[in-house]
């Protein structure tokens, strides 16, 4: 399979040329990285050249690293079932660039692009309608950012006094613990009870 892998590797860096900046097999999967101006090309080959035929487009997701200068990754999965192969291609991109928007050459990329511009903030030029997906009107910030509050900023409920829904700054009725995750029967200083008859004869 691997073999099968660095051949078609082989083959789209003939075809694309400058457009790929790298290429590596692992885990039995074939990873490609391109420049963000070159996505949309670069997919549309993948999806027209006859060695490839990567025709179904599975998932656009995005992956977030704060401290590099490019902190998010968009990162396509593609099948081709001519060829039986899964593809995935990767973007690197940061909050104020946007990348190119597919769909033009898939029309299922909307969904995907949206759902990624809500949980990361990732903007998509040329989207014919980049919009919050997921998450309730007038919600602050990404929540998939590394960055965002596990809590979140404002909690949402019913209030009938009001007869409507209300938000509320976070209140945590309890702080954060610390949990140590060993089992109850290691690493106590104490004996638990009923265990004094395991050391008696």
């Amino acid at each position: 399979m691997d073999e099968t892998l660095k051949e078609l590797g082989e083959h789209i860096q003939q075809g694309l040329k400058d457009r790929l900046l790298s290429w590596t097999v692992a885990y039995g999967e074939l990873t490609l990285v391109v420049s963000t101006l070159a996505v949309v090309d670069a997919i549309r080959f993948l999806r027209d050249d006859a060695s490839c035929k990567f025709v179904n487009l599975t998932d656009i997701c995005g992956v977030d690293y704060p401290s590099r200068e490019k902190r998010f990754d968009v990162v396509y999965h593609l099948l081709s079932p001519v060829q039986n192969l899964r593809i995935r291609v990767k973007v690197a991109t940061d909050e104020d660039t946007a990348v190119p928007s597919l769909v033009p050459v898939f029309p299922a990329a909307e969904w995907f692009e949206r759902e990624a511009y809500d949980m990361y903030g990732i903007l998509f030029s040329g989207h014919p309608d980049l919009r919050r997906i997921l998450t309730d009107y007038g919600f602050d910030g990404h929540p998939l950012r590394k960055d965002f509050p596990v809590t979140g900023y404002v909690e949402v409920r019913y209030d009938d006094e009001k007869k409507r829904v209300v938000y509320e700054p976070v209140r945590l009725n309890q702080e954060f613990r610390n949990f140590d995750f060993l089992s109850p029967w290691e690493g106590t200083d104490y004996v638990l009870p009923g265990d004094e008859k395991a050391t008696t004869n």
